[in-house]
């Protein structure tokens, strides 16, 4: 076994120390029970969470009995699974997986997308019950706008890591937005149950990374809980009993400090996440930084550089209940609630009282990297798939998603039939598309290109970190591939038969490898990568995508008959069937330059039937790619059309003589 630090790896009691309340509901002719076909850990589960449910403080409650904690990890390392168990065995959410995951391309990607905030009621041993605000935050950084708002509502961070995997890269980045706030973690090693685990190991690089960012004393004297996310069960030493996740409830009112605020104050709340109603209207979520609230009372939205916005009523004060919005009365400093009252409020705003004159203090939120036009769709096929298609619907729809996340920014062109919108990576910039497409929009959008800066004269590019993992028969391969897109290796360390190797790149490297990545090592490694800041201009890339194959003739149907004659010319997008028009691409060419093609083209028919002359086609299985795999494949010259039905990619100029002449305009 493995020697902890003293201070704070010190083992509890390994017997289960439930509140007094418990032991009175036995009595000698009706004892507790205890389901040992459920197994003794889901049944101390249960016994907990109707415990925990016997109170449920959700009007105002004394600041002291506030926790807020924020549940910050690497992406997949079981930071939702475990906001499920907390949920659960307080009485609040059984018999549902990811339930903080409430939006649709959440559920079906496995990530967070948006922050979540929920509560429950906790009896801590002292007999007092207390209220627990627990917010889910993204792991991805292309989400990173999202933890670093949420971040600021809280006093506390509990932060994941997998037993097995140890830190990664967006622990780091996520970690390092915690400290510079100054708050205090605790670490939940999660998944130590399993056979790959290294606990030892995993302690000592998380000591090492604290290190590395500049914590405190305080911030390096962090407790550790090890845990089962999945099983549903904490511990504070390895060989204590897994029940349930008590320990660490008790972890969290211990060591996460009360919210440091004035009730005697005026009212003053920051806005962190804005959401639409469609009776309510706009609803604002934050922290009360000071103060109370209570419906009927007059308020004022702020900007961030101190202008009043707007002037109203509070019309609804909501708290969290589990995953429900329970309607309170009043609210006080220190709680995390939702209000609504007035409409112009942005991020960032700050509501409060009208004899407030300053803002409160927002965080800056690191800017965007990379940029996409969105435009409408032009193509042939324009308006048959799709109900919002022009650019008014486009923008309003843009402008509505630029106001709830402070990491986009949305750009007009001068004639307004298009807009830039800058984001911080392929990810976000695909989750916005996959949800406009959801919702009925078509429109059509460029290559993701860089975003650049200029200082004292010189050209700076975004450069970001690149940790990859990956099997050692695949890392000559990733060395030579990302050489060429101007990374430079930082470091290279062998565990058994794999490998983890970092990277410094340039983001404009990274646009288009991932699909190239997964191709290179047949799925088995892992890539993820971080926004470092900006340097010097590293020069041209070298070409590493080949020639497209470009549909010519008229709008029609691809007929199996040309697709044989054109698959030997390279690799196939499309199906016998499917809609085609000229203009649109619907290959790779195994050469470098373009093909024009003919995927419409039928067979001649004669009065002949011969063996020779009826031969049966076979075509291979076309290359399929999601959204983010366009994204990241489209050539400059090139846009994605986007339906609600289909994903097409085609030539910016759908006219074979216009693009010759531009191409000899270009090399003119």
């Amino acid at each position: 076994m493995f020697m902890l630090r003293p201070s704070l790896r010190t083992a509890g009691s390994s017997k289960l120390a439930l509140p007094r309340t418990l032991s009175s509901l036995a009595t000698p002719s009706r004892p507790l029970l205890r389901s040992t076909a459920l197994g003794p850990a889901r049944s101390q589960a249960q016994r907990l969470g109707k415990l925990l449910a016997k109170s449920q403080p959700w009007d105002m409650m004394p600041v002291e009995n506030i926790r807020n904690i924020a549940i910050i990890a690497h992406v997949d390392h079981g930071k939702t699974s475990l906001v499920d168990k907390l949920l659960s065995q307080s009485g609040e959410a059984l018999g549902s997986t990811r339930v903080m995951d409430s939006n649709t391309l959440e559920k079906e990607r496995g990530i967070t997308i948006l922050s979540k905030v929920t509560s429950v009621a906790y009896t801590a041993s002292d007999s007092k019950v207390m209220k627990i605000n627990i917010v889910d935050t993204p792991g991805h950084a292309d989400f990173g706008g999202e933890v670093e708002r949420i971040l600021s509502m809280v006093d506390g961070v509990a932060l994941i890591v997998d037993a097995s995997e140890g830190p990664m890269t967006q622990t780091k980045f996520v970690l390092n937005k915690a400290l510079s706030l100054g708050l205090r973690p605790l670490v939940v090693l999660n998944k130590v149950d399993r056979p790959t685990s290294r606990v030892d190991e995993v302690d000592g690089l998380l000591l090492d990374l604290f290190g590395s960012l500049g914590a405190t004393d305080e911030q390096m004297d962090y407790p550790i809980v090890y845990a089962s996310a999945k099983e549903g069960w904490a511990t504070r030493g390895m060989d204590e009993p897994r029940e349930n996740m008590k320990p660490l409830f008790d972890l969290i009112v211990d060591h996460v400090p009360f919210p440091k605020v004035d009730r005697l104050d005026v009212f003053k709340m920051l806005v962190t996440q804005i959401d639409s109603n469609p009776y309510l209207g706009k609803c604002f979520l934050g922290k009360i930084a000071g103060g109370t609230l209570k419906i009927g009372d007059k308020m004022q939205a702020l900007s961030p550089d101190g202008k009043q916005t707007e002037s109203g009523r509070v019309t609804k004060i909501f708290v969290r209940r589990g995953l429900e919005m329970i309607p309170v009365n009043e609210a006080g400093a220190g709680d995390i609630v939702t209000v609504t009252g007035v409409a112009n409020a942005t991020v960032n705003s700050t509501l409060c009282d009208l004899t407030v004159t300053e803002p409160l203090p927002s965080n800056p939120i690191d800017p965007p990297t990379i940029a996409m036009k969105f435009s409408v769709n032009d193509s042939p096929y324009a308006g048959e798939e799709g109900k919002n298609l022009t650019s008014n619907m486009i923008r309003e729809r843009l402008m509505k998603e630029a106001e709830t996340n402070v990491a986009l920014q949305v750009i007009e062109s001068e004639n307004k039939e298009a807009f830039e919108v800058r984001g911080r990576g392929e990810l976000q910039l695909g989750v916005l598309i996959e949800t406009m497409r959801r919702e009925g929009f078509e429109l059509s959008v460029s290559p993701p290109r860089v975003v650049f800066k200029e200082e004292k004269g010189q050209r700076l590019e975004p450069i970001e970190e690149v940790t990859i993992d990956v099997g050692n028969q695949y890392t000559g391969t990733i060395i030579e591939k990302l050489s060429k897109r101007k990374a430079e290796m930082k470091s290279f360390d062998e565990n058994g038969d794999k490998t983890r190797i970092v990277f410094e790149c340039p983001t404009r490297g990274l646009l288009g490898y991932s699909a190239e990545f997964k191709n290179d090592t047949s799925g088995d490694g892992t890539l993820n990568h971080t926004f470092l800041g900006y340097a010097p201009f590293k020069g041209g890339l070298e070409r590493t995508r080949k020639g497209s194959l470009v549909a010519m003739g008229s709008v029609g149907s691809a007929t199996s008959y040309a697709l044989n004659l054109i698959e030997p010319r390279g690799k196939l997008f499309i199906r016998p069937g499917e809609k085609v028009y000229a203009g649109m691409v619907i290959g790779e060419s195994s050469r470098t330059g373009d093909l024009e093609v003919n995927p419409t083209r039928a067979k001649q028919v004669t009065n002949i039937r011969t063996v020779a002359k009826d031969e049966n086609i076979v075509l291979r299985p076309p290359v399929e790619m999601s959204l983010e795999s366009m994204i990241s494949y489209i050539a400059e010259d090139e846009v994605l059309e986007i339906t609600q039905a289909s994903l097409r990619i085609r030539k910016r100029e759908l006219d074979a003589n216009k693009r010759r002449q531009n191409l000899r305009h270009h090399r003119d």
